[in-house]
C-alpha cells in the first residue's frame, strides 16, 4: 500500500469529525501551553532546588515549602480575602446581571441592540484601561469626590481608592459583562409560551419570573458564576492598581514571591494552592448548579 493510500483514510477521518482526530491539534496546543508549564510548576513547588548561576545542579522531592505555606497565617488570611472577594463579586454580578438579561428577554429589537452594545463594548477595551478609569473616578480629586464636594455633601475628599471597596467596585464592573452574556445566551432560548401558560394559570408577573424564568435561567447563572469566580479569584491587575499595591490577594502574592523576592519555590506552591482552591470552587458551583437544575432530569429515564 502506498503512502498516498494511507493518507486518504486518515484525512477522511480527520475531516469527518468522528473520533478524537479533530481534537488532536487542540490537545497538542493545550499540552504545550498548559500541561507542560504546570508540570514544571509542580516540580518547583514540591522540590528543593540547588542552582548556581541560573543552572539547576540538583533537585529533590520535598514537601517543606507546602508545609511552610500551610502553617503560615499570612497564607490563610490572604486566601480568605481572595475567596471572599471572589464570592462577593460573583454574587453582586448575579444580582446586577440578571435584571439586564431579563430586560433583554422582554425588550424590543432596539432595546436588545443597546444592551448588547453596552455589554460587549467594555470587553473590547483592555482591563487595564478600565481599571485606570476607576482610579480617575474614585480618586481623591476624582469625579465622585468632586461632585459630592460641589453639592456640599462632604467637606473633604472621602478615601475610596486604595481600599477594599475600590477593588470590589472595579471587579464587579469589569466582570459584569461576563455574567450577562451567558444569561442572555440561555434566556434567548426561553419559550414564551411558558409565560403565557403561567399567566393563564393565574400567576402574577413576579410569580412567573420567580417560578418559570429564574429556574430556566439557572444554567446561565451557573456558567456566569463559574467564569466570574475564576477570573475574580485569580485576577492580578485590579487589586494591584485599585488596591494601591498594598492590597494582597493570592495572585499578587504569587507575583511578589516570584518577581520581588525571587522565591520560585514559594511562588510555585502558592500558585498550586491557588489553582487547587479555584478548582474546588468550580466544583462547588457546578454541584450547586446541578442541584438547582435536577428537576430538568426528573422525567428522564
Amino acid at each position: 500500500m502506498t503512502p498516498t493510500a494511507l493518507h486518504g483514510p486518515f484525512i477522511d477521518r480527520l475531516l469527518s469529525g468522528r473520533g478524537i482526530w479533530p481534537a488532536v491539534p487542540a490537545i497538542i496546543v493545550l499540552a504545550i501551553v498548559a500541561v507542560i508549564p504546570f508540570m514544571v510548576l509542580l516540580s518547583l513547588g514540591f522540590s528543593d532546588v540547588v542552582s548556581s548561576r541560573g543552572v539547576i545542579i540538583s533537585q529533590e522531592f520535598s514537601l517543606r515549602h507546602l508545609k511552610a505555606a500551610l502553617s503560615d497565617s499570612l497564607y490563610w488570611t490572604t486566601f480568605r480575602r481572595s475567596i471572599g472577594l471572589a464570592v462577593t463579586t460573583t454574587l453582586l454580578c448575579m444580582l446586577l446581571g440578571f435584571p439586564v438579561a431579563y430586560l433583554y428577554l422582554i425588550g424590543g429589537k432596539w432595546t436588545r441592540r443597546i444592551i448588547l452594545v453596552l455589554t460587549i463594548a467594555p470587553i473590547l477595551t483592555s482591563g487595564i484601561v478600565r481599571t485606570y478609569a476607576w482610579i480617575v473616578i474614585l480618586g481623591g480629586r476624582g469625579v465622585i469626590n468632586t461632585t459630592l464636594m460641589q453639592l456640599g455633601l462632604i467637606d473633604q475628599p472621602v478615601r475610596i481608592i486604595n481600599t477594599h471597596w475600590a477593588v470590589l467596585i472595579g471587579m464587579v464592573q469589569i466582570h459584569l459583562p461576563i455574567m450577562i452574556l451567558p444569561l442572555i445566551a440561555v434566556m434567548t432560548r426561553h419559550d414564551t409560551r411558558l409565560d403565557e401558560a403561567s399567566a393563564n394559570l393565574g400567576a402574577t408577573r413576579l410569580g412567573t419570573l420567580r417560578h418559570v424564568i429564574l429556574p430556566l435561567a439557572t444554567p446561565g447563572l451557573g456558567t456566569g458564576a463559574a467564569l466570574v469566580f475564576t477570573l475574580s479569584y485569580t485576577t492580578f491587575v485590579v487589586p494591584q492598581l485599585l488596591g494601591g499595591g498594598n492590597y494582597l490577594n493570592a495572585a499578587t502574592m504569587v507575583f511578589e514571591q516570584v518577581v520581588y523576592a525571587l522565591e520560585w519555590n514559594k511562588g510555585a506552591v502558592t500558585a498550586v494552592i491557588l489553582m487547587a482552591t479555584c478548582l474546588i470552587g468550580l466544583i462547588g458551583i457546578a454541584a450547586l448548579t446541578n442541584l438547582a437544575t435536577r428537576w430538568t432530569r426528573a422525567g428522564r429515564s
